[in-house]
């Protein structure tokens, strides 16, 4: 359970500490030293997923340490890191295999590093003011872990998977054997063989091995892979409740359904990220967007953190690039991403305007050349969101509000928190547009973030994907 009495402190205390203009939060730079609990105190934080393969030309946690400095100054506060352990050789896809694909649940993959040099880069970062999330894989091991042999009965075999597949409504041949017994696959990832979570020893096998990082390398939460379908809801409960008591954690689940925020603080807004894909591409509307966010909101409430993103591992390996997805829009969505709704992500590359899908299965090292600038555009964002507190993440930030603004192509929004007032202008489409605010309530002068300059609002015209963001203090 979260502590009250450092949620009630941190009212006082938390709320006084600011990012300085590098990123870095001065008054709180070690994250030992908090006053709040989770979610609070991720309540204005930034989600950076990291490709440890990718990410330098070593592909490995020493060299991926000389990159925290330029991570908080960024404005990153949670690093999200891929999966570390070793990846199966049986069935394995391509030369390096899936990071999906785990051979053994408390192991290093040798080709990062080893265990101590996690350890270190887990200490150096914390030294540095980030918090470190380790993504975990729970719904399937590769086909040599050694429960494969040893255990056979942690795992779902075709008579049960056929059972659940009718429950959950899938097609008949969604789970697949693979020349292991009885043994099954899912969907089209036949280098992994399904777990069965209603198995208790396999519930508590799994827990045993994500207490192993906690106490081991001292993480900080967990971004949970294929979170829900086979998995039942009663594991995360006995797995939050046997690590929770350890060290307050933070748990992002990579699914959008309400049922995962009975443990989980933050979850995936998949609907909304393919949504805006549609807007970009000329198929959907900003009115459609206002529409999306206010059911999402009817659906799972203000407390839960959504995840609003427009790139992750997923997306840029196998659907595209941004400048693939949303062509000259990039900005104007991310800038929707940090400000709209939901709490922003940032994945490896994005930050330097990576125009490359990176190989899955193979190295393919990030170029960090930043022709673009996009660098000082994604700082800007980070500071902009923790400037304002009615841009905070769910409940503790401001109600996503619609403005009408007479253009279905423009995408007009308001947050007000406390004192704090966030007025948002993108124009979502690749044509000249103008708005017309006339609201009362919108009278007297707004600073633009971008540009720093004061102004009324009323009609304003605006270029093709141009954003405008509106901040004042009453």
């Amino acid at each position: 359970m979260k502590n009250l009495v450092s949620l009630i402190f941190a009212l006082f205390v938390v709320t006084a500490c600011t990012k300085s203009e590098n990123g870095i939060s001065v008054e709180n730079a070690d994250t030992s030293q908090h006053t709040a609990d989770f979610p609070q105190r991720a309540k204005d934080m930034t989600i950076y997923e990291v490709n440890i393969r990718q990410h330098t030309p070593e592909g490995t946690f020493k060299s991926f340490q000389e990159h925290l400095p330029r991570l908080r100054e960024l404005g990153a506060d949670i690093l999200w890191i891929m999966p570390i352990q070793p990846i199966g050789k049986k069935n394995r896809k391509g030369s390096l295999g899936s990071y999906y694909s785990i051979r053994d649940y408390k192991s290093v993959n040798p080709e990062f590093g080893t265990l101590d040099d996690f350890k270190a880069l887990v200490s150096k970062a914390h030294e540095t003011g980030l918090l470190v999330i380790l993504d975990w894989v729970p719904n399937h091991t590769a086909w040599d872990h050694t429960w494969i042999t040893e255990h056979p009965e942690y795992y779902m075999t075709a008579s049960e998977a056929k059972i659940v597949g009718k429950e959950l409504g899938v097609d008949a041949d969604y789970y697949k054997k693979k020349g292991m017994g009885e043994l099954v696959y899912e969907a089209d990832w036949d280098d992994i063989a399904l777990l069965n979570h209603f198995n208790p020893a396999t519930r508590a096998a799994m827990i045993d091995a994500m207490r192993f990082w906690v106490t081991e390398t001292d993480i900080d939460g967990f971004r949970t892979d294929h979170a829900g379908h086979e998995i039942p809801m009663y594991f995360w409960e006995e797995a939050s409740s046997a690590l929770n008591p350890l060290k307050d954690l933070f748990w992002l689940a990579e699914w959008d359904e309400p049922r995962m925020h009975l443990v989980f603080d933050a979850t995936y807004e998949w609907g909304l990220l393919g949504l805006t894909e549609a807007v970009a591409k000329g198929n959907a509307s900003a009115e459609d967007l206002h529409e999306h966010i206010q059911k999402d909101i009817a659906r799972f409430g203000m407390h839960p953190f959504r995840l609003n993103m427009i790139t992750n591992h997923d997306r840029n390996a196998w659907e595209g690039t941004i400048r693939e997805r949303y062509g000259d829009g990039g900005k104007a969505f991310a800038v929707f991403s940090f400000t709209a709704y939901g709490a922003p992500v940032i994945y490896s590359g994005q930050e330097v305007g990576l125009n490359k899908r990176l190989k899955f299965f193979e190295k393919d090292t990030i170029s960090w050349e930043d022709p673009d600038k996009y660098f000082p555009f994604y700082q800007k964002l980070n500071q902009l969101k923790v400037d304002n507190p009615a841009l905070w993440n769910g409940g503790y930030g401001g109600m996503p509000e619609k403005l009408e603004d007479g253009n279905k192509d423009v995408f007009s929004f308001r947050r007000t928190k406390d004192q704090n007032t966030v007025i948002g202008i993108i124009n979502m489409s690749g044509e000249n547009q103008t708005v017309r605010l006339s609201q009362k309530e919108l009278s007297g002068q707004y600073i633009e973030a971008f540009t720093g300059q004061s102004q009324s609002l009323g009609e304003i015209k605006m270029s093709p994907w141009a954003y405008m963001i509106f901040t004042k203090q009453q």
